[in-house]
């Protein structure tokens, strides 16, 4: 089906990026994340430069999915402004891309 997608989302609790992860996956937004803990994220906010340990959650789903995903993540993130990066997935093995469309909500 596709178009595929990676999302980047950044949090800063390790309870809270599991907690969203379960719940797009359990609502079909995803077929996958990975959480990678303790990321150290340097940024600039409201004049001033931060430091911080996060989570970076990475997403799989399919671009058809990306406005609900993205509602979703807004919904249950604490940040003001969270952090939904998504980039095309080019390439990829077929079995693993048909099992993101068989395991996510395709519009079929």
């Amino acid at each position: 089906m596709g178009p595929y997608i990676l999302c980047l989302v950044t949090i800063d609790d390790l309870d809270k990026a599991v907690h969203m992860a379960r719940t797009i996956v359990e609502k079909k937004l995803a077929a996958c994340v990975n959480i990678l803990p303790q990321i150290r994220s340097i940024y600039s906010w409201k004049g001033e430069t931060c430091d911080e340990a996060e989570q970076l959650m990475i997403v799989k789903t399919t671009d058809y999915l990306f406005e609900r995903l993205q509602e979703e993540i807004k919904r249950l993130h604490p940040y003001e402004v969270p952090e939904i990066i998504a980039f095309n997935i080019d390439r990829g093995l077929p079995d693993y891309l048909r099992w993101i469309d068989d395991t996510t909500d395709t519009g079929r």
